[in-house]
């Protein structure tokens, strides 16, 4: 493996419909457990294997730009949710290596959920290709081959490290398992406070709900 010249750059995407502090501590706990030089935000525009968001991509992304004022570990990336394209992972990672060059170590991060039904994604093969990936476990959880589609399965024991270090030595090819803090907060709930005239202040930033609030997003 060569020396990798930059620290890894972790990348995570969603429909951040809302964004909100689930989505904001699963990047900044990656950021710190895998040694990651910052997270990039991704939301998505027209995502193929999810429902239609309840807002507009540029409220998305504005809500996703206030939620990281400040934090210097997180940015936005807007690229993929102003294109009229469909959000697929893989033509963003080779955006995004045409950008940074086939030497930056970039780290997929994604919950255990997703990573489950990796083997149903678009070219779902060529990831390990272009980047790492981090599965996002809760405390106490294994992440284990037995509830894997056999191909996934393979690709996991030929892949696993358990060592962060790792991922800054080789630009793409390892599955990194990484507890984070389990917090049960789902943007269809907080869509629904909001729809029925609950307060979700809280679950998301302040300046999210305020920008919510302002612009009636999700409201009946």
């Amino acid at each position: 493996m060569s020396e990798a010249r930059e620290a890894p750059l972790g990348l995570l995407g969603g429909t951040f419909d809302p964004i909100h502090h689930a989505h904001l501590r699963l990047a900044l706990e990656a950021q710190q457990t895998l040694g990651l030089h910052t997270v990039r935000l991704i939301p998505a525009g027209q995502p193929k294997h999810r429902d239609t968001p309840g807002t507009s991509p540029e409220h998305r992304l504005a809500m996703a730009r206030l939620a990281v004022a400040g934090v210097p570990q997180l940015e936005v990336d807007a690229a993929e949710v102003l294109s009229d394209a469909p959000s697929y992972t893989v033509p963003t990672l080779e955006r995004l290596r045409a950008d940074l060059g086939a030497t930056r170590p970039l780290v997929l991060l994604m919950g255990v959920d997703a990573f489950q039904g990796l083997a149903r994604w678009h070219r779902w093969q060529a990831l390990l290709d272009l980047a790492h990936i981090g599965v996002a476990t809760r405390p106490g959880y294994t992440l284990g081959e037995a509830t894997l589609e056999p191909a996934l399965a393979a690709l996991l024991r030929r892949s696993r490290t358990d060592d962060a270090a790792a991922l800054a030595t080789t630009p793409a090819g390892m599955i990194i398992p990484f507890d984070i803090t389990a917090l049960d907060i789902s943007a269809t709930a907080i869509r629904a406070q909001f729809a029925r005239g609950a307060s979700p202040r809280f679950l998301l930033p302040d300046a999210v709900v305020d920008y919510i609030d302002l612009h009636h997003l999700y409201q009946n």
